[in-house]
């Protein structure tokens, strides 16, 4: 770390700066970009990651019925639907009044647990493993699936079968793989029959054993390069999650808990229902994606991190008998140091897959799945919120609905948002750490995105605009001449184009 470094988040003459970007993040779901300010010793002044493609749904949901939001939000992500999918419907499971009947929330909650089985199982084996197995400055050219693929054929399939089984799971349930329509307002559309349950059943002992042979995997890789993946874009941060009433992790519903970077709780079984009094959105300029912090702690210093790592690690307990272990041993692991690493994310994040593994082959022997009592409607309300742990993080779906039914107002604050300046952070700490004052490579820029790829953003999620993002918007007729066009600038005000 040199004296010329002061901020990395600001610089205060970029036009004097050398500009590098990364374009695009690779192996994330999404659009986005890392950019780099350099001064002639190659001394590291800003470091921002920019969330680059723009998409309305907060905006253009409105007015349409409310019993449509399960269905359209889920649109915004063919990686991670059925997240939305089930946090649109609790959220209408508070317009109508629901209780929900105990078949529909544990075909609810296989379907949910199903997406974190097979998102879990992409992100590890298919977008992360290439750094992980070859090395962050490894050959490029081999620096990929189909690198794995060669190298390590039976990883690789067990990989491919393990989404496959995650995809199997949402199937039954919603009645698709992507964008099903299996949960309603008020319920689901369909139970598990004799048959689908069967056939779920005969392969989830192989998945549970491929699951926690995936744990061994991650602890290994900790264990061969202890010192670089304990302080790789190592950084302190306050935590976000959901626990269940007893404390445990509970990936479908609980109350919020956030600590401080000392492990301290602020505030726990926080009620969801009124997330806005804990959590508030900042806006910055050059980003699509808002920065949420803890309003006790203000914008400044009450960011925080989301996602499996803060889970697994500030749960009280998990309530499976094998993660559950996992989590002990990764507590324990080197006086706890994996607990608050970047890279720790992946191993947190198998010990989760193996949970949602043991979790669906509890709920396969359950008999309420077979149930005919699908839905429960009561006393309809105006407001519904709706929060489940994502793959990525807590997701929060607020809306509210008018006396013609209609959607008035739509805010979604995901699991990628929620870790925005988290991710910031640790590209910052990696750019002091591994860049400032070096002859930049490949294999040097791919460590800024393997410090994001550990958090497993979904970048298309996380737009949703609001304030001064400068927009330009051409309207052509079917001939593709423009016919007019608006400009909004950096200072919110608009104009029309030279």
């Amino acid at each position: 770390m040199t004296d010329t470094i002061h901020d990395l988040e600001t610089a205060a003459h970029p036009e004097t700066l050398r500009r590098v970007a990364i374009e695009p993040v690779s192996r994330v779901e999404g659009h986005g970009k890392v950019t780099l300010l350099l001064d002639e010793n190659d001394h590291v002044h800003q470091v921002r990651l920019h969330i680059v493609e723009f998409r309305g749904f907060e905006k253009f949901i409105q007015g349409r019925p409310y019993w449509e939001a399960p269905v359209m939000v889920q649109r915004l992500c063919g990686i991670c639907p059925v997240s939305h999918h089930i946090a649109a419907s609790k959220a209408m499971d508070m317009i109508v009044g629901s209780t929900l009947t105990p078949t529909a929330e544990k075909v609810r909650r296989m379907m949910h647990y199903g997406q974190i089985l097979q998102s879990h199982a992409l992100h590890f084996f298919h977008l992360s493993s290439p750094d992980l197995l070859f090395g962050f400055d490894s050959d490029v050219a081999k620096r990929n699936i189909v690198g794995i693929a060669a190298a390590y054929p039976e990883l690789a399939k067990q990989g491919v079968l393990l989404r496959k089984y995650g995809q199997e799971v949402i199937r039954v349930t919603a009645g698709k793989r992507v964008h099903g329509t299996g949960s309603v307002p008020g319920g689901v559309n369909k139970n598990v029959s004799i048959e689908e349950r069967d056939y779920l059943l005969k392969d989830i002992a192989q998945i549970t054993a491929w699951s926690r042979d995936a744990v061994g995997i991650a602890r290994q890789l900790f264990e061969q390069n202890l010192d670089l993946y304990n302080n790789f874009g190592r950084f302190e941060t306050h935590t976000l999650n959901m626990v269940r009433a007893d404390g445990a992790l509970d990936l479908y519903h609980g109350g919020l808990r956030a600590r401080d970077m000392n492990g301290e709780i602020l505030f726990d079984h926080y009620d969801y229902r009124h997330y806005w009094d804990v959590i508030f959105e900042d806006v910055k300029p050059w980003s699509y994606m808002k920065f949420p912090f803890l309003r006790s702690l203000g914008p400044d210093t009450g960011w925080y991190r989301v996602g499996p790592l803060s889970r697994v690690t500030h749960c009280d307990f998990i309530p499976t008998p094998l993660a559950n272990q996992a989590r002990k041993s990764f507590m324990a692991f080197n006086g706890g140091s994996a607990t608050g690493a970047t890279l720790g994310f992946h191993w947190a994040r198998m010990i989760e897959m193996l949970h949602a593994a043991e979790v669906i082959h509890e709920l396969l022997l359950d008999p309420d799945l077979q149930g005919n009592d699908l839905v429960h409607i009561g006393e309809r309300q105006e407001r519904g919120v709706g929060v489940i742990e994502a793959p990525r993080g807590t997701l929060i779906h607020h809306y509210k609905v008018d006396e013609n039914d209609q959607i008035t107002r739509c805010n979604l604050i995901v699991s990628t948002t929620h870790n925005n300046q988290a991710m910031n952070e640790a590209i910052r700490q990696v750019a002091r750490q591994y860049i400032d004052g070096k002859k930049l490579t490949e294999g040097l820029l791919n460590h800024i995105e393997v410090a994001i790829r550990a958090f497993d953003p979904c970048l298309s999620c996380a737009t949703h605009a609001l304030g001064k993002m400068p927009l330009e918007v051409e309207l052509l007729d079917v001939s593709g001449k423009q016919v007019d066009t608006l400009a909004r600038g950096l200072d919110g005000t608009f104009c029309i184009p030279d």
